[in-house]
């Protein structure tokens, strides 16, 4: 056993001291040691329950013969950090955590690890921790939220949000905001639209790395502790197998993960974490991948914000599983990859049907031909951005107007609220990258205010900053090079015509080369916004090209 290294031999009769102290036995100690990694906390909705989950891995642990030893790993809710400098620190603690992560695990040399995250960066965290320590590892997540009800209507954290906007713009009174305020989220677990943890805990079934439900059983069933307790006992069988998370998180695995990624509609912050989960496996993962693969993968579901249906409507229909299914009909995934389960993903697969065919399209009446996610390119985003293609209405599909330039979320939301957008405006928020951020805010307030106001199918916006998955509408983010390295989003000026065509892939800024080049050739790099601490620190030493945020660590081997 790998554990062995701490356990055996008369050397490490200090660390069986350690362990003596722990209350361990030593007949504890003749049996495999397993990390579960827990990211339990009171401060994340979606995380309040863990203690229960991590509970039950345990037990599962224990009923097939390892030893669980829980240790701990952060989580940041996104939503609470929204729209003041806590959003700064969101996106890095996903490196953070896979950092924190894999220091725990070599530092006590498990035999195998468990993963329980839910929210939106420890769950690609865990995954790229996984990838690099590569020892039997699976996943079981929190589990999403109920949906709200409000006015007889299913509602979410994004109704919410959009909901602010309504109120600032009189079209809601303080009693609709006070009702919203107490239903729309009515229960633990990850918010209950395709946001960006459940859009990473669906991916994670795709990748093979969790369990089926992993990502869609809601986190009040009994249904999830179950399927914690399986998670508990799977991990044993991985350890006696010795099936690691490369043998399974493989290039054609992650190509899978990409295609679900379209049939679901998910977050466009997949394509930040689906690449730093590449590079953690020594894959070179460009996001142009994404309109090869859409251009053949049909858009399968419209959850919220795309739509009207929510997590707990897709599990009812038959979960991840059942949309691979429907994917597997026109031979679109890599069926012999190997998962947890031990099997194949087309074993898997085989004959999870699909329950309820307005919750996941069938396959040859999909809601588009197209996946739900889309690269642009252009003169102005010349290494990339994205758009959730799926969330945007038919009439901003293809879109210009003047640009209106703001440099913070706070400024463009505040512009929004005081009339300065008019129809037919392309607000530009810039300087919010990885770099320029720091940290690539995400931007739902903005976003919310838009469709708050009525301005949704009329006013676009673009960042090289990111979206939540909460967003919606004409909201082209990652913006790449990001201003803060000179990119041309930097170069615009208010006024300028933004051209966006989305079914070409296109974004440009209708300004000559000429022009671009003189404006370049002035411009000037800016102080950092921050100067000190780890957001400093993490300025420094992240990327800012077409993967988006991802540190400058080797690649797997």
């Amino acid at each position: 056993m790998r554990s062995d290294t701490v356990k055996k031999g008369i050397q490490q009769a200090p660390h069986r001291s350690l362990f003596n102290a722990l209350g361990l036995t030593e007949e504890e100690l003749q049996k495999p040691l397993i990390g579960v990694v827990s990211s339990y906390n009171e401060i994340v909705p979606g995380h309040m329950n863990l203690d229960k989950i991590t509970e039950a891995v345990k037990m599962g642990v224990a009923m097939a013969g390892g030893v669980p030893i829980m240790v701990p790993a952060i989580a940041v809710c996104d939503g609470i950090a929204m729209g003041h400098i806590g959003m700064k620190y969101s996106l890095v603690t996903r490196d953070l955590i896979a950092d924190s992560t894999e220091a725990l695990a070599m530092a006590h040399q498990f035999d195998g690890l468990v993963m329980i995250p839910n929210c939106d960066k420890n769950v690609p965290g865990l995954l790229m921790a996984a990838a690099r320590v590569n020892i039997p590892t699976i996943f079981v997540s929190g589990g999403p939220m109920l949906a709200g009800h409000v006015k007889g209507s299913k509602t979410s954290l994004s109704s919410m949000f959009e909901a602010v906007g309504s109120y600032a713009a009189g079209k809601m009174d303080d009693a609709d905001i006070c009702e919203f305020e107490n239903k729309a989220c009515p229960t633990c677990g990850s918010c209950s639209g395709m946001y960006t943890a459940n859009s990473m805990n669906c991916l994670t079934e795709a990748l093979g790395m969790g369990l089926k439900g992993n990502g869609t059983i809601p986190a009040v069933y009994s249904a999830r502790i179950q399927l914690a307790k399986h998670a508990g006992m799977q991990v044993m069988e991985l350890v006696r197998k010795n099936i690691r998370p490369r043998d399974i998180m493989t290039e054609d695995a992650i190509l899978n993960a990409l295609t679900v990624d379209m049939a679901l509609g998910c977050s466009t912050n997949s394509m930040l974490h689906l690449p730093a989960i590449a590079h953690e496996i020594g894959m070179d993962f460009e996001i142009d991948f994404a309109n090869g693969i859409s251009e053949k993968t049909p858009n399968l579901c419209h959850l919220a914000p795309a739509g009207h249906t929510y997590m707990e409507d897709l599990n009812e229909a038959g979960g991840v599983y059942a949309v691979m299914n429907e994917l597997n009909k026109k031979g679109l995934l890599h069926t012999d990859c190997l998962t947890v389960t031990g099997k194949t993903v087309g074993e898997n697969i085989e004959g999870c049907v699909n329950k309820n065919p307005e919750v996941i399209r069938p396959i040859d009446n999909p809601y588009s031909q197209t996946g739900g996610l889309a690269v642009l390119k252009g003169n102005l985003a010349p290494d990339g951005s994205v758009v959730k293609r799926s969330a945007v209405c038919d009439e901003m599909l293809v879109h210009e107007g003047p640009a209106r330039i703001f440099e913070s979320d706070e400024e463009a939301t505040e512009a929004i609220k005081t009339g300065r957008i008019n129809p037919g405006d392309v607000i530009v928020i810039r300087y919010e990258g990885p770099k320029g951020g720091p940290g690539m805010r995400e931007m739902l307030n903005p976003t919310s205010a838009i469709a708050g106001y009525g301005l949704g199918s009329t006013v676009a916006l673009i960042t090289d900053g990111r979206f939540s998955g909460a967003s919606r509408g004409a909201s082209i983010g990652h913006v790449s090079p990001e201003a803060a390295v000179g990119g041309p989003i930097a170069l615009v000026e208010e006024g300028d015509i933004i051209k966006i065509n989305i079914p070409e892939l296109k974004l440009e800024l209708d300004v000559s080369d000429e022009e671009l080049a003189a404006r370049k050739a002035k411009w000037q790099p800016r102080e950092p916004k921050v100067k000190t601490g780890y957001l400093a620190r993490y300025a420094s030493m992240v990327t800012s090209g077409n993967r988006g945020a991802i540190l400058e660590v080797p690649k797997a081997k």
